[in-house]
Parts: C-alpha cells; structure tokens; sequence
C-alpha cells in the first residue's frame, strides 16, 4: 500500500524518538521523553487540563463507534465526588466484525508506519497529561502527583516501550530477499521472497481499577502496533482514563487515513461479565489482563483461541538479614508501605527477619527492636497529614478497606492503621498502613492443611513482619513463596555476600525480579520503563514480562511468499 502523505509526516516526525527507545532497550540507560514535572507542560496545562476533567462530568462520551447499543456507567470517584460518566455498551456482533475487516490497511502498512502512528497517540496523550491525571486519581484513588507521574508520562514510556520492541521485533526479519542454491554447473535455483509480519487478530485489553493506563498501555500499544486492533475494556471502576485513550488513538488513526475502528472502547453494564463473554469470542485472538488470579487463571484455562497475557497477584517478600544503613533500609522499607496505600502490585507483604534479629551500622537488633522501628519509621512519614494524603491516596473500593479492618485478627498488631482526613476530599476513604506480627516456623508453613495468613496475598496496605528461625530459613520461605504464590518483586537486606549469593540464586531460580539493599530514592516497588522489567513471566504472579521481546513477538506471525525468480 502507497504510504499516505500524513503517514510519510508522522514517520518522519516520531522516527528520531523511536531510534532513541530502540537504542534504550539494548542500553539498558534512562531515558523518557515524556516530562514527570507538571510545570514542564506549560503554565495553562494545569488549569486546562483540571476543567477538560470536570467538563467531562455528568456527560455521555460519545466515541462514533459502530455498534453501540446503550449506555453505561457505574463509576464513583475514591475521593467521594460523583462522576456521572455514561459510555457506550457495545454489541460484539457489529462492532467485531467492523474491527476485524479493518486489519489488512493497518497490515499492509508496515511496522515503521505503525509505529509512528502509535507514537503520535502517545504524543497526544502526553500533552493532556493533566486531563488524564485528573481521570487517574478520580478512578484509581492515587493521589494527584502519583496519577501524574505513574498514569501520566510513566504511563506512556510503558506504551512506547512496547513500540519499540513491537518494532524491533518485527523487522527482524528483512521484508524481501532474493535466494539462490548453486547447482554445480547446472543454473542455480532462484527464488524471490518476501516476508510481512501479520496480525492474529482482534486483541482484548481489560483494564485494572488502580493502575489503567500504566497497566493497559504495554498491551494496548503491543498489539496495535504488530497490526491487531484492540478493543478496550476497562475496570467499571477505572473506565475514564481508558475512554479518553480510546478517544485519541481514534482521532490518530482516522487523520493518518486508518479506519478509527481500530480500536475500540467495551464497558460493560453492572454485573454483565463482559469480560467473559468478549474473551470467548472466536474474534478475540490476544488477551491482556491485570488484575486477580481467580480471573487471570480463569482466562489461561477457557480462552484456549487466543494467545493469553496475565499478571496476576503474588506475594511479594523482602528479606532482612543485615544491613550498614539501618535508618536507610528503615526509611527505604517505610516509603515502599506507604506508597498509595500499598495498592501495587509490586509493594512489599512479607517481611522475613530472623528471630535472634540482625546486625546492623546501629548496632544488633532483635526481632521486636527491627519491627518497633519500623513501625516507628512509617509513623514518622505519615504523622503529618498533608504529606499522609501525598503518599497515601484514596482507597480505592471497599475490599481493601475490609482487609485493613480485618488484619488485627491475623496476629499481634505492630502498627494499627489510622484513618487520615482529606482537606480537600472529606468523602475520601484514606488509611495508613498496618503492619501485623507473624510466626514463619516451617512447620507452620510446610502444613498443608494449616497455611498461614502471609502465604496469601492481602493487597492493600497490611504487612507481615515474619518471625523466622535464620537467614537460611527465610530464603527458603523465599523460594517456597515465590514457587507456589509467586511475586512481582522481591527486595533484600545484607551485607554478607553468602546471604546475597543464596537470595539471588533462589531468584535466578524461580524466576523473580530482586532489589539489593535499596536505601535511597529508589524502591522495590518501583519500575523504569526502557530499563527494568517489570514481572518476569517465570512464576506465578505473571505470565508475561513488561516489556520484553516475548511479549510481543508472538502478537504477529511472519508470512513468507516465495516467487520464482
């Protein structure tokens, strides 16, 4: 197909941003493109970006898509505001059909022409950064600066990520080849050939309520730009910041000349199971999820004609053996709890100390000293509550608040969660961490019918500080955890290299990404886009890696036409 001449201007215009992410993934180096300071988009974003936000309240968000058959809409801000939001239901025999007969212009295009077309959603989407942390935080209960940073540029680094190694993987191979076989002093056989990466089909991406873009965007952008289209299915929590991710990439792709039903928006009405229903529909070739296991697990074992992503929930375990920065490591540990109230994926849950305690720059401490320090350390940060509701955000729906009301009847409590008003948002559900005592003797954990609270994950903010007889026995913890619940990070405190030898190794072996002796800026539950991976896809929590080559290499099949000579 003759490149359009919009086409031929976003190529030219995103390739020099695409050969830097292309050089990023091999280098490992930081690099973003997309400003995390909300000064850097102008001194009118923030007030713009605030009142595009409020005008959407109350409204229908019309997106022109075919097969639209009512309307729908259930969210409720964690903050305590009525959104009033309705969207588009979708009837899937229309609006498959339509999404499906527009994948050979987009195939034909080529990765370089989908790649600049991805890039320039993203661009549009980076200039309403504002709007779309608006949506982040009045869905996902984060507190402004994190719906910025983490829905916002983060967001975005995550989908031209994906770009990049969709990109990459799909000019691999070259696009045509001449072949000939000598044939001693016969003529040689001589073949052309060409080779085109084809699309599976329509892919399936179902949102998560904290995390909808930062979560959404890897296979939203995977997909699209290895050719398939996507339709969008967001959390009924969590629909606003996908909607308007919708709204964009379709304005994108109709201006390049594509048909804008290349993506699509699917929100469900209450209690419909939407998800359900799309992910068994012999369209749907590629699945994306976030969220629980049950779901996730659920998707793997009947969603059989497609190629099925999930990151599900793990345990996530930090060991303590030692450390030469104590106030570090406790500052370091308290900042991880914290962190939007514990609603990551990657926070920390089960912190394992032994019991006859650790050595540290301050000296030895017992296993009560570490925990009461802790504690102390998370009460410090958050004592203030202006900086309390910085870090904290909402609480997102009531499940969590339930696990945080329940947590004292899980063991001795070593920090009691306290509620935190609002200034702004008195409706909001806002709650400091609780952290509870716990006994990892083996015997309790290696009973199989007597398996302890902490081997179960309890998302939200409630840790575990886990009483374990030696660093070698909460490694093996480590190990079982990892193998039989799985975790998306896993964080260690030593100074002996022994103990790093044997927590790195059970990592290696089980598959699960490690942090060593973090005491700055940087936690565990944090992940930069072009340099970490996010998951590994070797244990149980996830499925797939964010972002690595087979995340998207297997989105596309390379078809080969042979020619003679």
């Amino acid at each position: 197909m003759a490149a359009d001449p919009t086409t031929t201007q976003l190529i030219e215009k995103h390739r020099p941003t695409l050969d830097q992410a292309l050089e990023t993934i091999r280098s490992r180096a930081y690099w973003s493109p997309h400003p995390e300071h909300p000064k850097a988009y102008g001194e009118d974003a923030a007030p713009e970006g605030k009142a595009a936000f409020e005008a959407l309240r109350g409204t229908r968000f019309e997106l022109d898509q075919p097969g639209t058959d009512g309307w729908s809409g259930e969210e409720i801000s964690p903050y305590g505001i009525e959104l009033g939001i309705t969207y588009p239901h979708p009837d899937p025999d229309v609006l498959l059909p339509v999404m499906r007969a527009a994948i050979p212009d987009w195939r034909d295009a080529g990765p370089e022409a989908r790649a600049a077309v991805c890039l320039e959603i993203l661009a549009r989407i980076n200039a309403r950064t504002h709007e779309f942390a608006h949506a982040v935080m009045h869905t996902s209960g984060q507190a402004f600066m994190m719906a910025f940073q983490a829905g916002g540029p983060h967001a975005q680094d995550r989908g031209l990520e994906a770009v990049a190694y969709a990109y990459a993987e799909q000019t691999r191979t070259p696009g045509e080849a001449p072949w000939s076989k000598p044939q001693g002093k016969r003529d040689p056989l001589e073949l052309s050939k060409t080779f085109q990466a084809v699309p599976r089909g329509v892919a399936l991406m179902i949102g998560c309520n904290t995390f909808p873009t930062w979560n959404g965007y890897p296979g939203l952008f995977a997909s699209l730009a290895t050719g398939n289209p996507v339709l969008v299915k967001p959390h009924p929590r969590a629909v606003l910041p996908l909607a308007l991710t919708v709204r964009v990439a379709r304005e994108v792709l109709a201006e390049a000349g594509f048909d804008p039903n290349l993506v699509a928006l699917a929100v469900d009405r209450p209690d419909e199971g939407l998800a359900k229903i799309l992910a068994l529909r012999p369209e749907v070739r590629i699945i994306d999820y976030t969220g629980s296991t049950a779901f996730g697990d659920w998707l793997e074992e009947n969603a059989r004609q497609a190629q099925v992503y999930t990151e599900k929930a793990g345990v996530n375990t930090v060991v303590i053996d030692s450390t030469d920065d104590y106030k570090g490591m406790l500052g370091n540990l308290a900042f991880s709890l914290s962190l939007y109230s514990g609603q990551m994926c990657t926070t920390p849950q089960n912190l394992l100390i032994p019991r006859d305690g650790i050595s540290t720059d301050a000296g030895p401490k017992t296993y009560d000293e570490v925990v009461d320090d802790l504690a102390g350390a998370v009460q410090g940060l958050l004592g203030d509550d202006a900086r309390a509701n910085a870090l904290l955000g909402a609480i997102v729906n009531p499940q969590v608040g339930g696990r945080i009301t329940a947590a004292p009847d899980l063991g001795d409590v070593a920090l009691a969660s306290r509620e935190v008003t609002h200034p702004e948002f008195p409706g909001a559900t806002v709650r400091t961490p609780v952290m509870v005592k716990a006994d990892g003797e083996r015997k309790q954990w290696e009973a199989a019918d007597a398996e302890p609270p902490f081997l179960s994950e309890c998302f939200g903010p409630v840790s575990f500080a886990v009483a374990v007889d030696s660093t070698p026995e909460a490694v093996e913890l480590l190990r079982r955890t990892l193998r039989d619940k799985g975790a998306m990070t896993v964080g260690a405190y030593t100074t002996s290299p022994e103990v790093e030898r044997l927590v790195e190794d059970a990592c290696l072996e089980e598959c699960a990404q490690l942090s060593l002796n973090l005491t700055g800026g940087v936690y565990v539950n944090q992940t930069a886009a072009f340099s970490d991976f996010h998951g590994s896809g070797g244990n149980p929590a996830a499925n797939a890696a964010l972002c690595d080559a087979a995340f998207v290499a297997n989105r596309f099949r390379t078809v080969e036409v042979r020619r003679q000579a």
